[in-house]
């Protein structure tokens, strides 16, 4: 069966949402997907299902989070396919701190509006003299941070803003490598 990854927005960050990964992994489990693995204590699910609707299978993992768990987090689903195609598409190749890298899966396709907003954030960005970038590939906003995300002006603009076009969910490229190679592995 193919393997997925789930990717729950702001679980146990900053204190809130929090959600202990055995709980978690009891929940997946329950829905009867198997091979079910968590990585760190982020929201990261790894599981095994013969479905292949991942919209479906984020909605189900949503209602039964917040229904076992009390929980309210958005979900995002992708097969091993599409996360090698997330991995595949980075459009900084040469940085080689995943730290400085990471990739915002988004809900949907950003409208024209939403990357429009993404290249007035570049101008802004680069008019401060700084080596931020965003690029939108397909559902996936790639955010190239050389001084990390937590001091970043362009990640804060563009999740304040809501210039990243639907709500999404970031994970660093440390993270989205790793959850490859356990796909794979």
């Amino acid at each position: 069966m193919p393997t997925h990854v789930a990717l729950l927005r702001g679980i146990n960050v900053g204190g809130h949402a929090s959600i202990a990964m055995s709980d978690l992994r009891d929940v997946v489990a329950s829905l009867g997907h198997t091979d079910v693995a968590t990585y760190i204590q982020s929201g990261n699910v790894l599981f095994t299902t013969d479905r292949s609707d991942t919209s479906a299978l984020a909605s189900e993992l949503e209602a039964a989070v917040a229904q076992r768990l009390g929980v309210s987090a958005r979900v995002h689903v992708l097969s091993r396919d599409e996360l090698a195609r997330v991995v595949a598409d980075n459009p900084y190749p040469d940085e080689t701190n995943p730290k400085a890298l990471h990739a915002v899966v988004l809900a949907g396709e950003p409208t024209a509006a939403d990357l429009d907003r993404v290249a007035a954030a570049n101008e802004q960005a680069a008019a401060r003299g700084g080596s931020e970038a965003a690029t939108v590939v397909g559902h996936v906003l790639y955010l190239h941070l050389p001084d990390g995300i937590g001091r970043s002006k362009l990640a804060a603009q563009l999740t304040r803003t809501g210039a990243a076009g639907t709500h999404g969910t970031a994970r660093n490229w440390a993270t989205m490598t790793k959850l490859l190679a356990m796909c794979d592995g």
